[in-house]
């Protein structure tokens, strides 16, 4: 039996490696009861998960990860539903943010794999 890997997303929480989940596991992962995830998508136009043939709401693990961000900024920065609205219609705010995190640690390695590199080519001139 093949096992998926599963990241942490933000604040910890695990997220299993899926195509799709449902919405019981999204509950389940997330901390957030099922009637509580569907009235937010009639809150939040951009948290609209697929649906299966036979009806079921099919989330995806960037849906999780909006609902993680939604209840963060719900239950501990003490938004209130239109302020997270207008916090998700400035995404440059939050992408440059998450950016910048995840550029400087790229940024840095890439720097050391080149200066190891250029040291390389420096030794190999040097008669």
């Amino acid at each position: 039996m093949i096992k998926a890997d599963s990241k942490k997303g933000p604040e910890g929480h695990r997220i299993p490696e899926k195509l799709f989940y449902r919405i019981g596991e999204v509950g389940r992962i997330t901390g957030v009861e099922p009637y509580v995830l569907r009235y937010w998508e009639s809150e939040f136009p951009f948290l609209k998960p697929r649906k299966s043939s036979s009806g079921q709401r099919l989330y995806i693990k960037k849906d999780i990860e909006n609902i993680l961000e939604i209840k963060r900024l719900l239950y501990k920065e003490r938004y209130t539903i239109e302020g997270v609205r207008k916090r998700f219609s400035e995404p440059h705010l939050r992408l440059v943010r998450q950016e910048a995190e995840d550029g400087s640690a790229k940024a840095k390695e890439a720097l050391s794999r080149t200066k190891a590199r250029l040291k390389e080519i420096l030794e190999q001139l040097q008669p």
